[in-house]
């Protein structure tokens, strides 16, 4: 099976740490080029020391703020004006903070909704016509597994996930005659700084620690293990790949059998 990338580039969002940051080195062992999209530059220049450089590839990186979605329109154009082309689009970014959803406040669902239904909108929109170009395009959205039931305690994040799946979704309808696949990965439980800090937030809300905390939610993973970010970054680059070019508009769990639903 060829799942190499060869003169393809890849943008890979919220690539200094957990999945995006393995999403980015895989890619690169594919070929890639890479274009690594975070808001910190230190950390942006650390990551692009990892990636593969074997076959020569050319990566680069962006530095945005998805807190700021103008600026990342502007930069994201001005991007494409100096004649870079990239056929592969990764959406990635940090996930809203847990909490009930009653105690939601209306600023926060516009936060989270900007994060990451705007600009992953405002990448899309800017990007696709060079896919369409190119007749070749995927764009991968790194979800939640909560797209298949909502996860306790995460208000925000679920609402934002289903409408990023739900756009998701539309877009295919929209992009799969120019050759684009538009799919969504859904993450279960995987070892990743934010779900250590999810952990942290719980045991302390309960009082009991953070091992029983673990424990528990191993308890529900039918592979008794969380996932490690490199699993996911495998989805990733067979969705990205050309054997993967009639899988458009589906939801892909990676959550070791987690999800009760089929």
């Amino acid at each position: 099976m060829d799942l190499s990338l060869e003169n393809k580039r890849a943008i890979v969002c919220g690539s200094t740490d957990g999945i995006g940051k393995e999403i980015a080195i895989k890619l690169s062992k594919q070929n890639a080029n890479i274009t690594l999209l975070a808001r910190n530059e230190k950390k942006l220049k650390s990551v692009l020391n990892l990636l593969d450089v074997s076959q020569k590839q050319k990566h680069d990186y962006i530095v945005a703020d998805f807190n700021h979605p103008d600026l990342l329109e502007k930069k994201i154009n001005n991007y494409i004006l100096d004649g870079n082309i990239a056929e592969i689009l990764i959406n990635n970014t940090g996930g809203p903070p847990p909490g009930k959803i009653i105690e939601a406040k209306k600023e926060e669902f516009d936060k989270y909704i900007s994060m990451h239904l705007h600009c992953s909108h405002i990448l899309v929109k800017a990007l696709s016509p060079l896919m369409k170009k190119s007749d070749f395009g995927r764009i991968i959205n790194i979800i939640s597994i909560s797209v298949k039931a909502p996860i306790q305690n995460l208000g925000i994040s679920n609402t934002v996930r289903w409408g990023m799946a739900s756009w998701a979704k539309t877009l295919s309808f929209e992009l799969g005659k120019f050759g684009i696949t538009v799919n969504n990965i859904l993450p279960g439980f995987t070892l990743t700084n934010r779900l250590k800090g999810l952990m942290k937030n719980r045991s302390e809300i309960n009082n009991v620690s953070i091992k029983s905390i673990e424990n528990e939610y191993k308890k529900n993973i039918p592979a008794e293990r969380f996932a490690l970010p490199n699993e996911i970054a495998s989805a990733v680059c067979f969705l990205c790949s050309k054997e993967a070019s009639y899988i458009n508009g589906i939801n892909l769990p990676i959550d070791g059998g987690y999800s009760v639903s089929l």
